[in-house]
């Protein structure tokens, strides 16, 4: 989202009154226009590929196709597009699945209008953001991953999470970061997000610090013979659940 352009939402639920009242929300807001609403995760599918919408607010838990794969389909289609889960169950399983997904939101169906809202705004400025309690059990949840994967710093990364981690302890910004692997800047941005939140961290220099505190050794930043040829702080804040990956 650029300006004032008002954010375009998809809305995906299998139950009416909640589907409307969510539409009824979007449409109300000066900061977000209804773009279409469904009721499966395959018209969610279908839809993204019709409408090119900013954002995706969809249940997890629906008949058929679920908001887990329907998550993972639209993003194979279109990387940019930002998906908010939304349900009714506080359980870990539906959280981390929609997270490894590619899922930069998660909020609870019982939330305040207002935050979801929030929610729907902060993903399409590039951020992720979860509901206070969501926040708090993958602040734990990460954590004990931590320490089980101890023999290794950071067992929870990605091999690219891991490479883009040790780029930023040389000190290389996103843009560097993109050149040196041959992606965009956009791609580097997502992986840094997720690099903050594995990492329950609030900011770039924070990770850095936990890198360097565990012993990863920076990557020269000289660019690879790939790359040569080739051409966003989390601001973590669990009273919140907001993490920002610019």
């Amino acid at each position: 989202m650029t300006g004032s352009t008002a954010v375009r939402v998809v809305v995906v639920d299998d139950h009416p009154l909640f589907r409307q009242g969510i539409g009824a929300l979007i449409r109300d807001s000066p900061e977000t226009e209804l773009a279409g609403a469904g009721a499966s995760g395959e018209e969610a599918v279908t839809l993204c590929a019709q409408l090119e919408p900013d954002v995706v607010v969809m249940d997890v838990h629906m008949p058929g196709l679920g908001g887990v794969e329907a998550t993972r389909q639209i993003l194979r289609a279109r990387p940019q597009t930002a998906i908010v889960m939304l349900t009714m169950m506080d359980e870990d399983d539906s959280v981390f699945a929609a997270i490894r997904a590619g899922a930069r939101g998660y909020v609870l169906k019982g939330s305040q209008p207002a935050e979801i809202l929030r929610a729907v705004v902060a993903v399409a400025c590039g951020q992720a953001i979860f509901g206070r309690d969501v926040a708090m059990r993958m602040a734990g949840y990460f954590a004990e991953a931590g320490q089980a994967g101890a023999a290794r710093p950071f067992g929870q990364l990605t091999a690219r999470e891991r490479e883009i981690l040790e780029l930023m302890a040389a000190g290389a910004g996103n843009g560097a970061i993109a050149v040196r692997l041959g992606l965009t800047e956009k791609t580097i941005r997502n992986n840094v997000s997720s690099i903050f939140v594995k990492l329950g961290v609030s900011d770039r220099a924070a990770a850095v610090a936990r890198a360097r505190d565990a012993g990863i050794r920076p990557r020269p930043l000289s660019p690879s013979p790939a790359a040569c040829g080739a051409r966003m702080g989390v601001h973590s804040d669990y009273s919140a659940g907001v993490l920002d990956g610019q």
